[in-house]
């Protein structure tokens, strides 16, 4: 059975982070350890993490590639789990990606937006789940950060996450590809923050098809 080590990048999150971490505690799984890596805050976020009992690595150097590799260096579990500050896993997410690990060297699962009406979390769950199986047929599998897990090992093997702006995830899930058997995970739901969509849905799908067609501009930037 693989001990998952939660990686959580963070920068300015003291708002959003203690929801995540409640969620975290509340897993059927429990983890081998929650790490936050805090990349340049200026509010509270390293404080409320260690309140919540995780552990606090530094990233001074700005971007969330370099703080969710600093965060897979920092991890000591077999299996690293990744997930955002302002996201929310299911109470089964680890259990359902522990069931999912044995021959696999990466995982992922279904998403949705949390704190919306209904029926857009619905909807954003089957717009995403289609997303994911379009590119399974282009043999592209989508692996995104607040929603994948996998070995530590195979990451280390793979060159772990590179250093761009952005696309770092998908980058990182398409290495591990070519190492070993990708999956996907249905039960293991992660909900996530709608704070996008504060812009306006065209300038989201915009980023989007930036993120689609490979650009690694950090167009997800604050």
């Amino acid at each position: 059975m693989p001990e998952f080590s939660v990686v959580i990048p963070a920068r300015n999150e003291a708002v959003y982070l203690p929801l995540t971490l409640r969620a975290l505690e509340r897993q059927t799984h429990t983890p081998h350890e929650v790490i936050v890596v805090d990349n340049g805050s200026r509010d509270a976020t390293a404080e409320v993490a260690r309140s919540w009992g995780a552990t606090v690595i530094q990233c001074h150097e700005r971007g969330v590639a370099r703080a969710r590799q600093a965060g897979l260096e920092a991890a000591t579990g077999d299996w690293v789990a990744s997930t955002d500050a302002d996201s929310l896993p299911a109470p089964q997410w680890l259990e359902r990606l522990n069931v999912a690990a044995a021959g696999r060297v990466a995982l992922y699962g279904p998403m949705r937006f949390s704190g919306v009406r209904r029926p857009l979390p619905q909807i954003s769950e089957a717009a995403y789940n289609l997303f994911l199986r379009l590119c399974v047929l282009a043999d592209k599998p989508n692996l995104a950060g607040a929603n994948m897990a996998y070995s530590r090992l195979a990451a280390e093997l793979a060159g772990g996450y590179p250093a761009v702006e952005a696309y770092e995830d998908i980058l990182l899930g398409q290495a591990l590809a070519r190492l070993g058997t990708v999956a996907y995970v249905p039960g293991a739901l992660v909900e996530t923050s709608a704070r996008r969509l504060e812009g306006g849905l065209v300038p989201f799908l915009w980023r989007h098809a930036q993120n689609i067609s490979g650009h690694t501009r950090g167009y997800f930037e604050e």
